[in-house]
């Protein structure tokens, strides 16, 4: 390994972005030749501080998949508000066939929330939070950006400064 790449690895920021994987499928398409199998990664990101990412990555083997999602899901990070361990307000989003809901909880009631939307809420940091599934799909894809559409949709107005007159 040549000394400057060493140099590069060290100065590289440890980033603090905890990833998990959502869905895991594999993928097939007809060519000339026969079919082609391959693998796509839903992947996860956030910094439990208000802000969580998607990323979608196809690839030839699981690795490559998972390692393509992880990147693409830390650069489509959106941020949210979190007030109190729980978001601010009531909300609804609609992606594809999947319609979500989430309603903000009180101190100590907990993540009460299905599989897709309790991993996007942990690894974005709301503590307290209750939501509900309004449409009968199980696409967690589509599950998942109906979720991030409805935290999209938090936005805390910015108190304006009064003028001493």
């Amino acid at each position: 390994m040549p000394f400057n790449q060493d140099k590069r690895a060290e100065r590289k920021p440890k980033d603090d972005f905890e990833s998990k994987l959502l869905d895991l499928s594999r993928v097939s398409h007809t060519r000339a030749g026969g079919r082609k199998i391959g693998f796509r990664a839903v992947m996860i990101s956030g910094n439990k501080a208000g802000k969580v990412g998607i990323g979608i990555g196809t690839g030839q083997d699981v690795a490559a998949a998972v390692e393509k999602a992880t990147r693409l899901s830390k650069k489509s990070l959106i941020e949210f508000p979190i007030v109190r361990e729980t978001i601010p307000f009531e909300v609804s989003a609609k992606a594809g066939a999947s319609r979500i809901l989430l309603r903000p909880q009180g101190q100590g009631r907990g993540l009460v929330a299905g599989g897709t939307v309790r991993v996007i809420c942990s690894l974005g940091g709301i503590k307290n939070v209750s939501s509900k599934m309004l449409s009968r799909t199980g696409n967690k894809l589509n599950n998942a950006r109906a979720t991030l559409e409805a935290l999209k949709k938090l936005k805390v107005k910015k108190e304006k400064k009064q003028h001493a007159a």
